[in-house]
């Protein structure tokens, strides 16, 4: 594959606005088409972005031939569904956190991309962020010895009423789903699969959990603690500690570029990293990376870890109470 790799978005809400201006930021990609339930809707992202084709249906984005690869950015019930219209289109698929509702959702999408050998992941965008793969190789070097432990928080005010789709369990809202895919990623990330998760929640007027704290003991060892919540305005760090000191990570799930080193008896150290653009784009040069080599899943973001991440978060929901629609598919 030596022309640019073209690009559709489903969906046009925020996230897949976001995901559009990240594409001018990579070299060798293009945004070839949107789609949205109307023509309309999507005729206004489309002239936004000056994307060359506007679809009316998803479906018609799924048999466009001059699409190569189609990312999915509609409401986290959407996802699964979506994502096997494409699939069964032929067309590899990058599909938002969560990647499903439930772990059998995601088994289910899985199979089919490996039944049809065809690319997937999930948009964990913040794995792929220069900061977070500095952190990786500083953890991996032995810099702090062996790593035993993960905080990580992401939290901030949702002023939003209860029809909005944070707080609207038909569109999976909800810290855990939202915020705390984040945490739970990050925590597997560096300290490897989850082995067991205990969770507490306080749960809205809504039904949904408005801030949710969790603990992880990993199968390798080593043990995780963190938070997420619409409810209050956290430091949002990711800190992995060692026998030998600890690396802290600013902002981890949306920019990761200021990185703390403190090991024992010597004076912090600092490392800024750069971000291309909103920071989208890391992910999309990813998938094109991959695409161009010929694989069907991404070594950083592997479909098995993705599974596994929804069987712990159907785990915590079970304990917080917590149910959605979709549960029953």
């Amino acid at each position: 594959m030596n022309q640019p790799i073209r690009w559709g978005i489903l969906g046009t809400g925020i996230i897949a606005r976001q995901f559009a201006e990240a594409l001018h930021h990579v070299p060798d990609a293009q945004l070839q088409a949107v789609a949205s339930r109307t023509h309309d809707t999507a005729l206004a992202l489309g002239r936004d972005f000056a994307v060359p084709t506007c679809h009316g249906s998803y479906a018609a984005l799924a048999a466009d031939p001059d699409v190569d690869v189609i990312y999915i950015a509609t409401p986290h019930p959407l996802h699964a569904d979506n994502a096997r219209l494409c699939l069964q289109a032929g067309k590899p698929v990058l599909c938002e956190k969560p990647f499903t509702m439930h772990a059998g959702q995601a088994r289910s999408v899985v199979a089919l991309a490996r039944e049809k050998q065809l690319f997937l992941m999930e948009a964990m965008w913040s794995r792929f962020l220069p900061g977070i793969v500095e952190a990786k190789r500083l953890i991996d070097s032995g810099l702090i010895g062996r790593a035993q432990h993960v905080q990580a928080d992401f939290g901030y005010y949702a002023e939003v009423g209860p029809e909005h789709r944070l707080l609207d369990p038909a569109l999976g809202g909800g810290a855990l789903l939202d915020l705390g895919i984040y945490p739970l990623s990050m925590a597997a990330y560096f300290l490897g699969p989850v082995a067991s998760a205990h969770a507490i929640a306080e749960i809205g007027a809504t039904g949904v959990d408005e801030q949710t704290a969790f603990t992880l003991r990993h199968a390798g060892g080593g043990l995780s603690s963190c938070f997420c919540s619409f409810r209050v305005t956290t430091l949002r760090e990711l800190v992995i500690s060692g026998p030998l000191g600890s690396v802290r990570i600013a902002r981890p799930f949306s920019e990761a570029r200021h990185i703390t080193i403190a090991l024992t008896g010597a004076e912090e150290r600092y490392i800024t990293m750069p971000l291309i653009g909103n920071g989208y784009a890391h992910e999309a040069i990813e998938v094109g990376r991959c695409l161009r080599a010929g694989l069907r899943e991404s070594p950083v973001m592997p479909l098995d870890q993705t599974v596994a991440l929804l069987d712990s978060l159907d785990q915590m929901r079970s304990q917080i109470g917590l149910r959605y629609p979709a549960d029953g598919e």
